[in-house]
């Protein structure tokens, strides 16, 4: 057997096992009894160690230098470079130290959940705390050159820096602040009552599969189920999880399906050629969170897209049934600074995201103690969105990434949102009318054209040379502000 071969097969054995750890973690979220978490815990640090030392020993890494001489085709190129990129990475974390960490997050999401539940910061600050020492030594471990939050943050945007985000956000920041303002002292008032209330699970289960199902969420590869937070998970190409979360507000099952499954319709895109390779799945973070705010936002919160399933859903509940597609439309874009990131409007969001990012940055340089989170959330909130939360659970207890040891991937988030608009205005230039597609419920034109253009692309190039094949430039802020504004300025009369 060749050195290629072999090393596609001893990856094949590493992706089981990845796998295989990816089903308990979706299994904790969704079904398993929380009597479970302690087993659980050592269950996943085991099989985290495990898959941690045949990816990192040192035949394997003989397997990626003999595999640069073999490798002739461009996938094969692509996914030696893949490989030699984490096989860099993941030589620098001990066994142990993987192991360690696995086991945490196993049993940070139990104590993450009732915490939450019992409104109990102080009850979770030590495991929180603990999480980010971790993070530090983690950063430790890769290495870093002008600041510690580079090393995590590389890991989920390959070649992003902390810097980066400061800019990103100084960007966004004035502008977004500046519509707000204007929404609140001249736009016309939306009053989104109606669609907060009581909505059967089950009714609302059936309508978000249903679009979920409509705009190509292919249900013969996944499934859909609740969970505490909303997420995709991917086992294989031909198995993509997404979860969703029943809320008394119509729109948060409804926005979390589309935002999940903009994230899953990106893992089933992957040539299935590339299935268990290195290759198969999203390249990065924010292209993929870019890809779920577009089904969200710029496809889910269009009048387009309720002109089309507007009468579904009130045929579902009749008690929207004298609802207009316009008063509609505009209920569902109410801009209001509010307290759950998941749940913000799109011009909101982005100073949820800062906060996060300014909050992380501050515990690891040790500029902010996690006894003191809560306090230090508020008053960000305070300053930047003009509201103080009530309770923890609403403000620094309401995300599960940190409990996941996920620290340094909320600045994705944004960079998702500025993609999103990037992408989305090639796609136009490229198809042209789509609001009449949408209209009629057409989305094989539009998901077709991501298809070829980002998700059969899965990791085979960089994020930021994806990015620029893809839209021609790098990624900026000007194409998201310029369609935020001229949207929200439209919606409220300004």
């Amino acid at each position: 057997m060749s050195a290629l071969n072999d090393l596609k097969a001893r990856y094949a054995d590493i992706n089981a096992l990845s796998s295989a750890i990816a089903i308990m973690d979706w299994d904790q979220q969704t079904y398993m009894p929380r009597g479970a978490a302690e087993a659980r815990a050592e269950h996943v640090g085991a099989l985290s160690r495990i898959a941690h030392e045949l990816s990192t020993d040192d035949a394997f890494g003989k397997l990626v230098s003999q595999s640069k001489n073999e490798a002739q085709s461009e996938d094969d190129l692509a996914m030696v470079r893949v490989l030699q990129r984490e096989y860099d990475l993941k030589t620098k974390l001990p066994a142990e130290f993987v192991a360690e960490k696995s086991r945490l997050a196993a049993i940070a999401h139990e104590d993450w959940v009732k915490a939450r539940a019992e409104n109990n910061f102080a009850g979770f600050a030590p495991t929180l705390e603990r999480m980010f020492e971790i993070a530090r030594q983690e950063a430790e471990f890769l290495g870093y050159t002008d600041h510690i939050y580079d090393a995590l943050l590389d890991q989920y945007e390959e070649g992003a820096k902390a810097a980066d985000c400061v800019r990103m956000f100084e960007a966004l920041k004035g502008p977004n602040v500046e519509l707000v303002k204007a929404i609140k002292e001249r736009g016309r008032p939306i009053d989104d009552s109606r669609l907060h209330g009581e909505w059967p699970n089950p009714l609302q289960s059936e309508f978000t599969e249903h679009i979920v199902k409509a705009i190509g969420f292919d249900f013969e590869r996944g499934r859909q189920d609740a969970a505490p937070h909303p997420f995709c998970t991917t086992f294989s190409i031909g198995d993509v999880r997404l979860t969703t979360r029943y809320k008394p507000y119509i729109g948060s099952a409804i926005f979390g399906s589309l935002h999940e499954a903009g994230h899953g319709m990106y893992e089933q895109g992957s040539p299935m050629a590339w299935d268990r390779t290195p290759l198969a799945g999203g390249v990065s973070l924010g292209i993929h969170e870019s890809q779920s705010r577009t089904w969200e936002n710029i496809v889910g919160r269009s009048k387009a897209f309720w002109q089309r399933f507007l009468p579904d859903l009130q045929a579902k509940f009749p008690t929207l049934a004298d609802i207009s597609l316009d008063d509609w439309y505009r209920m569902i874009n109410k801009v209001e600074p509010s307290f759950i990131r998941v749940e913000a409007d799109e011009v909101t969001y982005n100073l949820h995201v800062l906060v996060r990012f300014e909050i992380e940055c501050d515990v690891l340089t040790g500029k902010l103690a996690v006894k003191d989170m809560p306090e230090a959330w508020n008053a960000k909130y305070e300053s930047y969105l003009g509201i103080r939360p009530k309770s923890d659970s609403e403000g620094c207890l309401q995300d599960v990434h940190w409990s996941m040891g996920a620290i340094g991937y909320f600045p994705t988030y944004s960079m998702g949102n500025l993609l999103s608009y990037q992408i989305w205005n090639k796609l136009v230039a490229d198809l042209g009318d789509v609001d009449d597609m949408i209209a009629r419920g057409e989305f094989a034109p539009i998901l077709g054209w991501l298809q070829e253009k980002v998700y059969r692309q899965g990791c085979k190039f960089p994020p930021k040379e994806l990015v620029m094949r893809v839209t021609g430039k790098p990624m900026g802020a000007e194409d998201y502000l310029a369609g935020l504004g001229a949207k929200y300025r439209a919606i409220y009369e300004l």
